[in-house]
């Protein structure tokens, strides 16, 4: 950053002591054009007071009078809502999506689920300071967000902390500035523009002392009366020359005027994408509400009346679509407001079934009735007739209304008083308790007045009450201004119209508009509004033929854009809601792959954005082919997680996700695609998305055939993705080549987790290769590699990496052919390693000399908690070992032995060891030859142990005498919580014997008891036993 050459006060004084408020202005000019004090001998800082109370240069006068000046505009305590901690930091985006380019507010919400781009955060107090060592302050910062998400509020909060001197303590100068003020003059020079937020700058007898640096806030781009034209705009550098309003800006951004003048805009996302990319040095987003500040803010509106409150969040969770509407702070408040008027005005009987409101339409109808009904309104007045409301209701949809729709059509939301005489607008009934709930008054630099509605949305909800009113009677097209058009006769063909105009408006302006005109002929709606705005029953003539034109909009389109799912927004307004019913039906009980049809597709997209059950997960298996996926493609973006699995999906479907993966707009995080016919070509294409996308964390590829290529080309996008954390390639053939490509990627990779490699025909090479990865990497906590073929070669070389690797908690090494040399190998790094929590060694050929070996280990080990030795070919020798080290082990916490002939000797070991072990809680011991003297022996333990949860004992022979023992047991164990005794020949004696035994056993919370032959009646029987002794037991017979 450039230093400005700057003299103290008094040197001013000596040189422009008498000058006059053109000469001052000059020297201002001077500084904001960055020539500098040509008087000035050196550059001198202002003396700067530390503690004083308005920040550095407050030895400055005027200065000071400008911060006292601010504060009075902006006022100092907090608004509703309590943005402050909200507004502390701000999102650090690059630049804009094609969402918030293209779209409605209201759709980018819904689109994205409330929530924002994954991104750096930026405090408020760093918001212009550089980002690095290396980085330089950015001169352009726009910060962007929807309509009613707290733009105006950030900048007078940091005009606010700036005045008071927390923030923005580098700039000496901040001049705030709205497009409200701009709009109300044609043209303008540079210096006027200074004057008119810099007032005391004229004041002949006060010295000029030049800041340092000055910052000009630009707040509210999208309100600019004329769009700015970056192509077409003259360069100006002449700070005296008056240009149009919209060059003089175009200029500042550009540089050509005020190049050393930090310049911050705010705008709504579309508004923004007016300003060149190449000419913004930095973009920001301010975030929505999150639920507890949803909450807070409702809490400000009703601190009283909790019961209100409670009520009024309930109705916001219930409701998804509500519920993300209510992030936008505004939004949210006049929700607040709407619902508090339900709260307290629900007598009748009448409304009682209208309350709570289902649709948007709905919400406002109630937000309507409130501001008819004088809610609010000063104390002492009466509150209206029933006649004066509907007058009153009238009048102001008249009034305002023409207003509302033609600055809708005409992308204008601010509106002056020559606006108001050019459509008739009566002033005197903007002062008026209902106007003022629509409409909010403010006063411009200019000394003239500006008026908006309070938000977007209300604008869009009196237009809509205008236009449904207007229609009923109008010959000619009401979106032609002049009132010229070829006659249009009836409601239903102004519909029409409106529908027309809609689909065909690529910003998505008239999209909420359309909602709410369809959602005027709702039943709900009608009997809310009966009287005061709508007719009784007059919605019943149109209703089930504006339907049908809305389902007659969704054309068979290549992809299904927003202007299709705002036709189910607007069904759903309408309260027809059987299509978008019918397919999440379909999705419910997997038939959704017969629904393929224009309107079909476009439910399913609709249902994408609203449904609770696509918001945790979006499972489209076995349902989509290549071309509905293809046309859902726009809306995949914005689903968190994602199930594709058995859909068929070949190659060219992989080069559709890879663009939708490499979307600036994406935000999936998680996404299966097991089960599918994708090779390596496929695996690719998802490789190069992986290479720019910054969301996806979790990618499963089970049962495809990517092959060693696929494999590779997935390697090279891990050395350079920094977001992906999971990656399951099993039963993809890899084979030995894909696990080097692997196994040099984890070399380098820092942010991989979890990798699945089992059924891939690895062998002992890339065992090894997996080993040498093992030593380097720091970031896997899990690696599968089972039902490979890496023996006891890649064993010995992975657990020679177990020795040095710190970070890795589970490896399952089940069915690879590993013996008891393999089995010395693991024994030794279970010495060593001090981090491995779960090990399965299933299905190898350990046998007894193995499972000793590792035996050993396990009572020297501190750290595993799960050991899987299923169908190891293990006995009784081994499973003596086992006992013994589980009497001195303290961390294993399961032991799954199933499958090994340990007889009754090895329970009987086992069962030693239960009696003095504190840590073990879950034992499998299946299909392990036990008969009667073993469970006996488990019995006496489980009477003694205090910590075992599970104990399966299915497919052994204990027999009568073996459940006597465990019913004994369970009298008085107060820790089992399942028990398996399936198939075990106890007969109806023994099971009968468990059952009554659970009366003094209170934690049992499911037993197994199939396959032992009790009969009918024996189940009986015993189901009423443990309904009697045990109700909260589950019983399986």
């Amino acid at each position: 950053m450039r230093k400005q050459e700057v003299r103290t006060g008094r040197e001013a004084g000596q040189g422009h002591g008498t000058g006059s408020p053109a000469e001052q202005v000059k020297a201002l000019m001077d500084l904001l054009a960055g020539k500098g004090s040509q008087g000035s001998q050196a550059p001198q800082a202002l003396d700067r007071t530390p503690d004083a109370p308005l920040g550095p240069c407050s030895n400055d006068s005027r200065i000071q009078r400008h911060r006292k000046a601010l504060l009075s505009k902006v006022g100092g305590g907090p608004e509703l809502g309590g943005p402050w901690h909200r507004l502390a930091s701000l999102l650090l985006v690059e630049g804009l999506t094609d969402l918030q380019l293209r779209e409605h507010d209201f759709t980018q919400v819904e689109a994205t689920r409330g929530g924002g781009r994954p991104a750096r955060t930026v405090a408020l107090d760093r918001l212009f300071l550089p980002l690095s060592r290396v980085s330089v302050p950015p001169r352009v910062s726009i910060t962007i967000g929807v309509a009613g998400m707290g733009k105006t509020t950030l900048v007078r909060h940091f005009v606010r902390l700036w005045a008071h001197g927390q923030v923005g303590k580098d700039f000496s100068l901040v001049l705030p500035l709205t497009f409200r003020d701009l709009n109300t003059h044609e043209k303008l020079c540079a210096d006027r523009l200074i004057c008119s937020v810099f007032p005391h700058v004229g004041e002949p007898s006060l010295a000029v002392a030049v800041p340092a640096r000055a910052l000009l806030i630009l707040d509210g781009l999208d309100e600019c009366r004329t769009p700015l034209d970056f192509s077409n705009t003259v360069a100006c550098t002449d700070p005296k020359k008056e240009i149009p309003v919209d060059h003089l800006i175009t200029n500042i951004i550009r540089g050509n005027l005020f190049p050393e003048v930090s310049i911050w805009i705010t705008s709504r996302p579309s508004a923004s994408g007016q300003i060149p990319g190449g000419l913004v040095d930095r973009m920001t987003e301010i975030r929505g509400f999150n639920e507890e500040e949803i909450k807070v803010c409702l809490e400000q509106m009703f601190p009283e009346d909790q019961a209100l409150l409670g009520w009024m969040l309930s109705q916001v969770q219930a409701d998804r679509a509500l519920y993300l509407m209510c992030t936008v702070p505004a939004f949210c408040r006049l929700t607040g407001a709407a619902l508090g008027h339900l709260w307290r005005s629900r007598t009748g009987p009448q409304d009682a079934e209208l309350w709570p409101p289902r649709t948007l339409c709905e919400l406002y109808s109630w937000y309507f009735r409130m501001a008819l009904s004088g809610e609010g309104q000063e104390k002492g007045k009466a509150s209206p007739r029933i006649e004066q409301v509907a007058h009153g209701g009238r009048k102001m949809v008249g009034t305002l209304g023409r207003l509302a729709f033609h600055g809708l059509l005409k992308k204008k939301y601010v509106f002056y008083e020559q606006d108001m005489k050019a459509f008739g607008v009566d002033l005197a009934l903007l002062q008026g308790a209902p106007c003022s709930c629509f409409l909010q008054r403010e006063e411009t630099l200019a000394s003239s007045v500006a008026y908006c509605f309070t938000h977007l949305s209300l604008q869009e909800f009196v237009a809509a009450a205008y236009y449904y009113g207007a229609s009923r009677r109008a010959i000619f097209d009401l979106f032609t201004e002049s009132g010229v058009s070829w006659p249009r006769l009836g409601f239903l063909t102004h519909f029409r119209s409106a529908a027309q105009r809609a689909m065909q408006a690529e910003d998505g302006r008239l999209d909420v508009f359309l909602r709410f005109l369809s959602g005027l002929l709702s039943p709900r709606v009608n009997a809310l509004l009966a009287g005061s705005l709508l007719a009784q029953g007059e919605h019943q003539a149109y209703r089930t033929q504006v339907a049908e034109l809305l389902q007659g909009c969704l054309r068979p389109d290549a992809a299904v854009c927003a202007r299709a799912i705002n036709v189910l927004h607007c069904l759903r307004e309408l309260q027809h809601t059987e299509l978008a019913r019918s397919v999440e039906e379909a999705m419910e009980s997997g038939a959704l792959a017969r629904l393929t049809g224009p309107a079909h597709r476009a439910a399913l997209a609709y249902l994408l954005q609203v449904s609770d059950a696509c918001a945790q997960e979006a499972n489209l298996s076995l349902s989509l082919s290549q071309g509905v996926l293809q046309s859902l493609l726009p809306q995949l973006l914005y689903c968190r997680k994602l199930r594709l699995d058995t859909n068929q999906f070949q190659d060219p479907v992989m080069e559709l996700l890879g663009s939708v993966l490499s979307g600036k707009d994406c935000r999936i995080q998680k996404i299966s695609l097991a089960e599918n016919q994708i090779s390596n070509k496929g695996a690719k294409a998802l490789a190069r998305s992986l290479l720019v996308n910054r969301s996806l964390t979790s990618l499963d590829l089970r049962g495809n055939s990517i092959g060693p290529q696929g494999s590779k080309a997935l390697a090279d996008a891990l050395k350079i993705n920094r977001t992906l954390t999971s990656l399951s390639l099993q039963g993809n053939t890899v084979r030995d080549d894909g696990a080097r490509s692997m196994a040099e990627a984890l070399a380098s990779n820092r942010t991989l987790s979890m990798l699945h490699l089992q059924k891939n025909s690895i062998g002992p090479m890339g065992a090894q290769r997996m080993a040498d990865a093992l030593k380097q990497n720091r970031s896997l906590k899990e690696l599968i590699l089972q039902s490979n073929s890496i023996s006891d070669a890649g064993v010995a070389a992975l657990m020679g990496a177990l020795c040095t690797n710190q970070t890795l908690l589970s490896l399952s090494l089940r069915e690879n052919s590993i013996s008891p040399e393999g089995a010395q190998a693991i024994a030794h790094a279970l010495r060593a390693n001090s981090t491995l929590k779960n090990l399965d060694l299933t299905a190898n050929l350990l046998h007894d000399q193995g499972a000793r070996a590792i035996a050993v280990a396990v009572r020297e080990n501190r750290t595993l908690t799960s050991l899987h030795l299923q169908w190891n070919f293990i006995q009784a020798g081994a499973a003596q070992a086992l006992g013994q080290a589980l009497q001195l082990n303290r961390s294993l916490t399961s032991l799954d032995l199933q499958e090994n002939a340990i007889g009754d000797d090895g329970a009987c070991a086992v069962a030693r060891a239960l009696k003095v072990n504190t840590a073990l809680t879950a034992l499998y011991l299946q299909v392990a030859s036990i008969g009667a003297s073993g469970a006996q022996v488990l019995g006496e333990a489980l009477a003694v142990n205090r910590t075992l949860e599970i104990l399966d004992l299915r497919g052994n022979a204990i027999g009568v005498a073996g459940a006597k023992a465990l019913a004994h047991a369970l009298k008085v164990n107060s820790s089992l919580r399942r028990l398996n005794l399936q198939e075990n020949s106890l007969g109806m004696d023994g099971a009968i014997c468990i059952a009554t035994a659970l009366s003094g056993n209170h934690r049992l919370q499911h037993i197994n008891l199939q396959g032992n032959h009790i009969g009918d009646s024996g189940a009986r029987m015993i189901s009423e036993a443990i309904k009697t002794n045990a109700p909260t037991c589950t019983v399986e017979m």
